[in-house]
């Protein structure tokens, strides 16, 4: 059975370009497997934004997926803030995220 979204975390990256290729296969081959292993998302998207200034950089969005608010907050409670601190700890002032919460409307 395939799993309905009911929110979407979105976490909005402007990576400099001196460490853009790295910090990307860091993400897809590390720090995306580690979100998605909490249990709390059960899918994850990674999408460079277009149309945009990238004088300073380009700029990612990561959309993981929960089937429920609970998971969400339960990613909060429980993960979120040490895997930040991972990625400040690698990546330190290259990069810069900000982060959003949707909820699926249709």
């Amino acid at each position: 059975m395939q799993q309905e979204t009911a929110l979407i975390y979105n976490v909005t990256n402007k990576v400099s370009h001196s460490i853009h290729k790295e910090w990307l296969k860091w993400m897809q081959e590390h720090h995306i497997p580690a979100v998605l292993s909490t249990g709390c998302f059960f899918k994850a998207t990674v999408l460079r934004l277009k149309e945009i200034d990238d004088e300073e950089g380009p700029t990612y969005a990561i959309q993981y997926h929960a089937a429920t608010e609970n998971d969400y907050e339960r990613y909060l409670a429980g993960f979120s803030a040490a895997l930040r601190q991972e990625a400040l700890d690698k990546w330190g002032s290259q990069f810069i995220a900000f982060r959003t919460v949707m909820q699926v409307v249709n």
